[in-house]
């Protein structure tokens, strides 16, 4: 006897299936939340077989990311379900069958299923409260250097070099959409745009003061300085997302270009300035040589900044989200601190430690499993 799909969300309080049996403490929506998930795999699979979506790469690569987001939750639940039916089938066998040797064979591999199935539905629940945040395949990352003066410039830059190093070995696309560089040649901030599966789910943990303890380069009595850098990591949006009147509300503009890279930088107007009147988001953008492409990249950025406006407005128990993220960019508001001499990290959310030359050559891996971890038990306890 096979349990029935349709009859998961109807739960019997005199006899309750095999698969309910298994919820324990958890949510009866946990169960509907799977078969919504399944049927949105099978419609993305589906979709991704569609002539017309197969000519649009960007398309194409959207739905593929939101696809594999789900993957692991639909794959675990259907093993959990497909678990669960075998142990109902064996459990009604058993009632209608009077062979000893066949009850003695079923008892013995119920066990085994029992275990199979705990350990899929165990699978599907944890992956299941962090298949949103992997549906989002792109995010914005502002980074900007806090207290320290020019050593804290010096340690916005390694940081922009740790998430390029990572984006790297995650095999993400990382892009400079502009930066401000120091005099000393650190920089004062730079903001990114990273795309690739995940990139969410593992680089919002990144947001918040990073704290470095180490002897800046300017130091001539060797004394370790302690400097800070703001890190904010904003989802972007799909167009769907943002409404902009671009015809009454934005004001667009060709302007040249300020900053080193000979007189044609500064004569040429290449660089393009937005100004969005309803919120005051004024947005320059120069860092690539094309007009066109400077101008594509400030819409996107201007969407992602209205993006996150609007969601602060909607939201007012998260309100001043960014502000959160950053706070004053003060010593002591720190998510992080990088201890140069010890060559160790010490994570505010993690009770270990971790090895600094790691993370500098981009091997993120073992602090952001260690945080996703956590997170994911967090989750588990509200649902």
């Amino acid at each position: 006897m096979h349990a029935r799909p349709r009859g998961l969300a109807r739960v019997s309080l005199r006899v309750p299936t095999v698969i309910e049996s298994f919820l324990g403490n958890l949510p009866p929506s946990v169960l509907s939340t799977f078969t919504d998930l399944e049927t949105q795999h099978d419609l993305f699979g589906e979709a991704l077989q569609d002539s017309a979506i197969l000519t649009d790469h960007k398309k194409v690569r959207e739905i593929s990311m939101k696809r594999a987001a789900i993957e692991p939750v639909v794959l675990a639940s259907r093993r959990f379900k497909a678990a669960a039916r075998e142990i109902e089938q064996l459990e009604s066998a058993i009632k209608a069958n009077a062979d000893p040797d066949f009850v003695a064979m079923a008892r013995e591999e119920l066990p085994q299923l029992r275990a199979a199935a705990a350990q899929a539905l165990a699978a599907a629940v944890s992956t299941l409260v962090t298949a949103d945040d992997r549906k989002v395949g792109s995010v914005i990352v502002e980074v900007r250097a806090g207290t320290g003066g020019d050593e804290a410039a010096l340690w916005a830059r390694d940081l922009v070099d740790v998430y390029q190093k990572n984006a790297a070995r995650r095999g993400w696309s990382c892009e400079v959409l502009e930066h401000s560089a120091d005099a000393a040649g650190g920089l004062r901030s730079a903001t990114l745009n990273i795309k690739g599966e995940g990139v969410w789910s593992e680089m919002a943990f990144e947001a918040g003061v990073h704290s470095v303890k180490r002897v800046p380069a300017t130091e001539t009595m060797g004394r370790i300085h302690t400097s800070t850098a703001t890190v904010a990591v904003l989802p972007e949006p799909e167009e769907v997302d943002v409404k902009i009147d671009w015809a009454n509300d934005v004001e667009e503009a060709a302007t040249r270009s300020q900053g080193p890279g000979g007189q044609n930088v500064n004569k040429v107007e290449s660089a393009w300035q937005i100004h969005h009147k309803p919120s005051g988001i004024i947005i320059k953008m120069m860092e690539a040589k094309s007009q066109q492409q400077n101008r594509e990249r400030a819409r996107r950025l201007l969407m992602t900044r209205l993006h996150e406006f609007e969601r602060q407005r909607q939201h007012a128990d998260r309100s001043a989200a960014r502000k959160v993220q950053i706070r004053g960019g003060e010593r002591s508001d720190k998510i992080r601190t990088y201890r140069w001499k010890e060559g160790i990290i010490a994570d505010e959310r993690l009770p270990g430690e971790y090895q600094l030359r790691d993370l500098l050559a981009g091997d993120m891996s073992k602090i952001v499993k260690d945080l996703l971890d956590s997170e994911t038990a967090k989750r588990l306890a509200e649902l």
